[in-house]
């Protein structure tokens, strides 16, 4: 057998181009595991509630915040709660039924906790969530 005259027929890559072949393979590969995992991340945290509480207001018997919803979704405030963990129902404006309010995705709305509260003292006041996410907030009553 002549192996010489079969060498010089076969036409073989170029090392060149073989390596630009693998980098662009591996590239949008990479390129379809990253977007398949950005899907599910966002999937999974899309949904976030991202509830902020801010601006209290006191007066003798409740205190009024301002709650901020900057999540994707609509959050439904569920109970309240002042100071002690005893759970408050948030009393609500006139539109929103009693007992639950819903804050749209961008909005903002204020929810008044009753309570006993003393000037110069330290509250702490949270939101609880119908899916469970507890939203807590610190503030002196001046």
């Amino acid at each position: 057998m002549n192996y010489r005259k079969f060498r010089k027929n076969a036409k073989a890559l170029s090392p060149v181009i073989a390596s630009i072949i693998l980098i662009a393979v591996t590239v949008a590969v990479s390129v379809v595991v990253a977007a398949w995992m950005g899907g599910l991340t966002l999937g999974f945290m899309g949904n976030a509630e991202q509830v902020t509480m801010s601006n209290p207001v006191f007066t003798a018997a409740a205190v009024t915040v301002t709650a901020r919803n900057s999540g994707a979704s609509s959050a439904t405030i569920q109970s309240g709660a002042v100071d002690n963990g005893a759970s408050q129902t948030p009393t609500v404006p006139v539109t929103s039924p009693v007992g639950s309010l819903t804050i749209l995705k961008g909005s903002t709305q204020n929810i008044i906790l009753a309570g006993s509260f003393t000037s110069g003292a330290q509250y702490q006041l949270s939101l609880i969530t119908s899916k469970g996410t507890t939203i807590v907030y610190t503030a002196t009553c001046p």
